[in-house]
């Protein structure tokens, strides 16, 4: 009898347009996740209340959090592909631990995977057609700022990934991702 492999929650994390929701529905199809995309979680605030305003952050948090709250509870055979862009500061990796409380509660096994590309082709990516009507960061001088004062959050899981997508198809990453976690 073939036992079925254990939940998983892969968490992508990297720069905006580094390639994550692409990667990540690759990710889900072939792994038969839910994909939670951080712009599931971000644009209903972005809707209602520029960044500044502090109803934005939070109701990010509200959804967060009822998002999480729920996902606790799925059938636990379910597994969860999320995006995120979180930075090593402390506020994200306090966000971060939400991902390792949902994998503690899930019994999930939890993989972090790192998506990084080099600053020019990341700036290529950043204004690719769509990324504006879906909310998505889209100016690059705003991205080269975050990458200058930020690095990404990275080794907080017992199992972390780093890729390089520089020069990589979403295919690519995803098999290497997919060959890691071992499918």
């Amino acid at each position: 009898m073939t036992q079925k492999p254990a939940s998983r929650i892969v968490h992508l994390n990297g720069w905006p347009g580094t390639g994550k929701l692409t990667v990540g529905r690759l990710l889900a199809r072939r792994l038969g996740a839910r994909l939670i995309d951080n712009h599931t979680l971000l644009n209903p605030a972005e809707a209602l209340f520029a960044r500044s305003n502090p109803l934005h952050a939070s109701l990010r948090e509200q959804i967060r959090r009822a998002v999480f709250d729920h996902a606790v509870h799925a059938d636990p055979a379910e597994s969860f592909v999320f995006t995120d862009a979180l930075a090593d500061d402390e506020q994200d990796r306090a966000m971060f631990s939400w991902y390792l409380d949902l994998a503690v509660a899930r019994g999930a096994h939890l993989v972090a995977v790192l998506l990084d590309c080099a600053p020019e082709e990341n700036a290529r990516r950043l204004i690719s057609p769509g990324r504006s009507d879906a909310l998505k960061l889209t100016d690059t001088a705003k991205l080269q700022q975050l990458r200058a004062t930020y690095k990404l959050l990275r080794g907080l899981a017992e199992h972390t990934v780093e890729i390089d997508t520089t020069n990589l198809s979403p295919e690519q990453t995803a098999a290497r991702i997919l060959a890691d976690i071992g499918v």
